[in-house]
């Protein structure tokens, strides 16, 4: 039996037979039902093919089927760490405001349409994020509708196609008056619920009338932390969500968290002004109004929200199932005009994805050529070499091949242009290249390839905490790097950090790194590692 094709269970590779008898050629559909595969599928025989594809032919009906080599290394079972669903926790990075101090994810509206590697950067944040604010937005009147069209389509509601935030002098909305407003999810009576929301400010001359996001996943994890019986209680228990006026009567039962069929947060619908009457037992009815309040007093919590204010020409891109969003109270006679419309988030993985594919890897062979050959840190190796080391070792290790790429690319971070930033590491600074780098490689690989390059320093932190005898293995300039970086973890951020859903990967990462560090060691070249790369380009 072929290595690669060795273990994998036969009706699932039989499933995934690429050949044109069993999926069409123009749109990758299978041209079968499951119930047609024949019974007893056996593997007669497997070979290798001239590239580096495996060939099988089956029992007992003969079919042969050819899978490329770099799709089965890719998709081998267990190699994605299982489910992988970008709605859930599983794919997002959870924030608290001061997470995102110097590194707000924002783009200019010339560059968002004008390049595309920067315009996948944009909507891989708000995949990852939760959101991205746009720069220098053209102030016309329906522009934020040109905005939604980039990425996708717009969700027209009983709003319209199009909604002015302003004060009106007939409201059917708090938002559309100059009050405040706390952290809320919109529309949450629809079933669907609109999952993206844009808001584009034409003018704010206002007093106030600031903005506010938290990041209601992190709210949640926080919750499952700290009181199990809440969270459990908030998952559990469905709201009625209602909004009535004259053209309309809209209603939803959702729980307050959604989560999927693991356990994972997908979903949080938050909006007090337009919660209906429970009508559960009187006993049942306490519970819940205490995981609500605890909840709710949560959301609040200093060092959650992140403030800012939209100026004229910003435009705000978010999560509506994620992100909550709050304005301060202004003068209603001021002058404050956003108009806002919806979209779904199935469209940015969408154009994320097609973006992705498009956008060759030309960009990170120039970086492993170019500034990846100056020193490494106080190390007696290369950057590029000491990448393409510690992908070898996990290569070597059998390790699955979003891990061989992430500690391939686990120090892009440290470049900029044709310059090393290390520099100011070695000087004492923070230049926080685990984010950079992940931030950057977000515009070809999905969270299981730039979550472990995010987590990776970290990681080092971590094991200091954990591992005993870890620290004294460090060479004199990852000690030194240890320290700017934070130096060990406290045991409640290990734990924390333990709980991540990328930690182990990132320390796996993080072990690779630190042993990739041989001078004059034999190489293997960027080239090797092009075609795994390319297999994982918008998974």
């Amino acid at each position: 039996m072929v290595a690669l094709v060795e273990g994998m269970p036969g009706v699932w590779l039989r499933n995934n037979c690429p050949c044109p008898e069993c999926r069409d050629p123009r749109s990758g559909q299978k041209l079968f039902q499951v119930t047609e595969l024949p019974a007893g599928l056996v593997v007669r025989g497997a070979w290798e093919g001239a590239d580096g594809g495996v060939e099988v032919e089956w029992g007992p009906d003969g079919h042969r089927s050819r899978y490329p080599g770099g799709w089965l290394r890719a998709n081998r079972p267990g190699a994605g760490g299982g489910t992988s669903d970008h709605r859930t926790e599983a794919g997002k990075e959870l924030w608290r405001a001061g997470d995102l101090a110097g590194r707000m994810p924002t783009a200019s509206w010339e560059d968002y349409v004008g390049a595309p590697g920067e315009r996948a950067r944009v909507l891989a944040a708000v995949q990852r994020l939760g959101f991205a604010l746009l720069r220098g937005v053209p102030r016309r009147e329906g522009q934020v509708l040109a905005v939604a069209e980039t990425f996708g389509f717009v969700r027209e509601t009983n709003y319209g196609r199009l909604f002015d935030v302003r004060v009106e002098p007939d409201p059917n909305n708090l938002a559309f008056t100059s009050a405040r407003i706390t952290p809320h999810t919109d529309n949450p009576y629809r079933d669907p619920v609109p999952t993206v929301q844009l808001l584009h400010c034409l003018e704010n001359a206002a007093e106030g009338g600031n903005s506010g996001l938290v990041d209601g996943f992190a709210a949640a994890a926080l919750l499952r932390a700290e009181d199990p019986a809440a969270f459990e209680v908030l998952t559990r228990v469905p709201v009625p969500f209602v909004f009535r006026d004259e053209r309309a009567e809209l209603r939803a039962d959702r729980p307050l968290i959604g989560v999927d069929g693991l356990g994972r947060i997908r979903e949080v619908r938050f909006n007090n002004r337009s919660t209906g009457t429970l009508r559960l037992p009187a006993d049942q009815l306490d519970a819940f109004y205490a995981a609500y309040r605890a909840f709710g007093e949560l959301l609040l919590r200093p060092g959650l929200q992140l403030d800012f204010r939209l100026g004229p020409g910003d435009c705000l891109v978010f999560d509506n199932t994620r992100l909550l969003h709050a304005r301060t109270a202004f003068e209603g006679s001021a002058s404050r005009h956003l108009q806002g419309c919806y979209a779904d988030l199935d469209a940015v993985a969408s154009t994320l994805a097609v973006l992705r594919r498009a956008d060759t890897l030309d960009t990170l062979a120039e970086l492993f050529a170019g500034p990846g050959a100056a020193e490494y840190l106080g190390e007696e190796v290369t950057v590029a070499e000491h990448m393409l080391q510690a992908a070898a070792l996990a290569e070597a290790a059998g390790a699955a091949p979003h891990l061989v790429a992430a500690a391939l690319l686990h120090d892009v971070g440290h470049f900029d242009g044709a310059e090393v930033t290390g520099a100011e590491l070695m000087e004492g600074t923070d230049n926080r290249h685990s984010h950079t780098g992940a931030d950057l490689l977000a515009r070809w690989f999905g969270p299981e390839v730039t979550e472990p390059v995010r987590l990776h320093v970290a990681a080092k932190r971590y094991l200091c905490t954990v591992e005993p005898g870890y620290r004294e293995q460090l060479s004199a300039a990852s000690e030194f790097t240890l320290q700017v970086q934070g130096g060990r973890m406290t045991a409640r951020e290990a734990a924390a950090f333990a709980r991540l859903p990328y930690a182990r990967d990132a320390v796996a990462v993080r072990r690779w790194d630190e042993a990739a560090k041989e001078p004059g060691a034999e190489g293997l070249d960027f080239g090797h590692f092009l075609p795994l790369l390319t297999a994982l380009l918008g998974r």
